[in-house]
Protein backbone atom coordinates (compact mmCIF):
# COMPACT_ATOMS: atom_id res chain seq x y z
CA UNK A 1 0.00 0.00 0.00
CA UNK A 2 1.52 3.73 -1.17
CA UNK A 3 1.23 6.22 1.47
CA UNK A 4 -0.60 9.35 0.65
CA UNK A 5 -0.10 12.69 2.78
CA UNK A 6 -2.56 15.41 2.35
CA UNK A 7 -1.40 18.90 4.20
CA UNK A 8 -3.37 21.92 4.46
CA UNK A 9 -1.82 25.10 4.85
CA UNK A 10 -3.74 27.92 6.49
CA UNK A 11 -1.41 29.93 8.09
CA UNK A 12 1.55 32.14 6.66
CA UNK A 13 4.46 32.91 8.37
CA UNK A 14 8.13 31.60 7.96
CA UNK A 15 7.70 29.33 10.63
CA UNK A 16 4.38 27.22 8.70
CA UNK A 17 6.49 27.33 5.57
CA UNK A 18 9.30 25.33 7.23
CA UNK A 19 6.77 23.25 8.82
CA UNK A 20 4.68 22.74 5.40
CA UNK A 21 7.78 22.12 3.34
CA UNK A 22 9.69 20.02 5.72
CA UNK A 23 7.14 17.55 6.23
CA UNK A 24 6.09 17.26 2.41
CA UNK A 25 9.61 16.83 1.36
CA UNK A 26 10.01 13.85 3.84
CA UNK A 27 7.35 12.53 2.92
CA UNK A 28 8.18 12.75 -0.61
CA UNK A 29 11.56 11.59 0.08
CA UNK A 30 9.93 8.28 1.52
CA UNK A 31 7.89 8.23 -1.77
CA UNK A 32 4.57 9.08 -0.61
CA UNK A 33 2.02 11.05 -2.87
CA UNK A 34 1.88 14.34 -1.21
CA UNK A 35 -0.31 17.24 -1.63
CA UNK A 36 -0.65 20.06 0.14
CA UNK A 37 -3.96 22.82 0.25
CA UNK A 38 -2.91 26.07 0.66
CA UNK A 39 -5.35 28.43 1.80
CA UNK A 40 -6.08 32.18 3.29
CA UNK A 41 -2.93 33.28 4.55
CA UNK A 42 -0.98 29.68 3.89
CA UNK A 43 -1.16 31.16 -0.25
CA UNK A 44 1.60 33.50 1.32
CA UNK A 45 3.85 30.45 1.30
CA UNK A 46 3.25 30.39 -2.44
CA UNK A 47 2.66 33.83 -3.69
CA UNK A 48 5.62 34.66 -5.81
CA UNK A 49 6.67 37.75 -4.15
CA UNK A 50 5.46 36.88 -0.43
CA UNK A 51 7.12 33.67 -0.18
CA UNK A 52 10.39 35.36 -0.17
CA UNK A 53 9.94 37.64 2.80
CA UNK A 54 7.95 35.63 5.24
CA UNK A 55 7.46 36.96 8.84
CA UNK A 56 8.99 35.23 11.58
CA UNK A 57 7.08 35.36 14.90
CA UNK A 58 8.17 38.61 16.98
CA UNK A 59 11.23 37.66 19.17
CA UNK A 60 12.09 35.26 16.73
CA UNK A 61 14.20 37.23 14.67
CA UNK A 62 17.12 35.44 15.66
CA UNK A 63 15.71 32.26 14.44
CA UNK A 64 17.06 33.87 11.08
CA UNK A 65 20.89 33.68 11.97
CA UNK A 66 20.32 30.09 13.05
CA UNK A 67 18.91 28.63 9.54
CA UNK A 68 21.60 30.32 8.32
CA UNK A 69 24.13 28.38 9.87
CA UNK A 70 22.60 25.66 10.08
CA UNK A 71 22.51 25.58 6.14
CA UNK A 72 18.53 24.93 6.20
CA UNK A 73 17.43 25.79 2.89
CA UNK A 74 15.66 28.86 2.00
CA UNK A 75 11.60 28.86 1.60
CA UNK A 76 11.97 29.44 -1.99
CA UNK A 77 14.61 26.16 -2.15
CA UNK A 78 12.51 24.12 -0.17
CA UNK A 79 9.30 25.16 -2.66
CA UNK A 80 11.66 24.24 -5.55
CA UNK A 81 12.76 20.96 -3.97
CA UNK A 82 9.11 20.10 -3.49
CA UNK A 83 7.99 20.75 -6.81
CA UNK A 84 11.02 18.75 -7.82
CA UNK A 85 9.99 15.53 -5.76
CA UNK A 86 6.43 15.97 -7.38
CA UNK A 87 4.36 17.44 -4.36
CA UNK A 88 0.81 18.44 -5.76
CA UNK A 89 0.45 22.12 -5.12
CA UNK A 90 -3.17 23.34 -4.71
CA UNK A 91 -4.34 27.02 -4.38
CA UNK A 92 -7.86 27.20 -2.95
CA UNK A 93 -9.55 29.07 -5.67
CA UNK A 94 -12.25 30.12 -3.61
CA UNK A 95 -9.48 32.26 -1.05
CA UNK A 96 -7.74 33.65 -4.30
CA UNK A 97 -11.11 35.13 -5.55
CA UNK A 98 -11.32 36.52 -1.79
CA UNK A 99 -8.58 37.96 -2.02
CA UNK A 100 -8.11 39.21 -5.43
CA UNK A 101 -5.47 36.92 -6.71
CA UNK A 102 -4.80 35.20 -10.05
CA UNK A 103 -3.01 32.26 -10.77
CA UNK A 104 -0.19 34.95 -12.43
CA UNK A 105 0.30 35.97 -8.82
CA UNK A 106 2.05 32.51 -7.86
CA UNK A 107 5.05 30.17 -8.33
CA UNK A 108 4.75 28.20 -11.81
CA UNK A 109 3.73 24.88 -11.11
CA UNK A 110 0.80 25.04 -8.98
CA UNK A 111 -2.77 23.76 -9.95
CA UNK A 112 -5.99 26.17 -8.60
CA UNK A 113 -8.77 24.00 -7.00
CA UNK A 114 -11.35 23.99 -4.31
CA UNK A 115 -12.08 22.15 -1.34
CA UNK A 116 -13.09 19.32 -3.82
CA UNK A 117 -9.93 19.16 -5.54
CA UNK A 118 -8.37 18.69 -2.32
CA UNK A 119 -10.67 16.21 -0.65
CA UNK A 120 -10.65 13.91 -3.97
CA UNK A 121 -7.18 13.58 -3.26
CA UNK A 122 -7.73 13.87 0.80
CA UNK A 123 -10.37 10.59 0.88
CA UNK A 124 -7.87 8.26 1.30
CA UNK A 125 -4.47 9.81 2.00
CA UNK A 126 -2.85 7.86 5.51
CA UNK A 127 -1.85 11.16 6.93
CA UNK A 128 -3.56 14.53 7.20
CA UNK A 129 -1.97 17.49 8.50
CA UNK A 130 -2.79 21.11 9.06
CA UNK A 131 -0.46 24.11 9.64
Amino acid sequence: MSTKVAIIASNGGMFDAYKVFNIATASAATEAEVAIFFTFEGLNLIHKKAHHQLPLPAGAEHFAEGFKNANVPSIPQLVEMAQEMGVKIIACQMTMDVMNLTKEDFIEGIEVGGAVTFLDFAKDANVTLTF
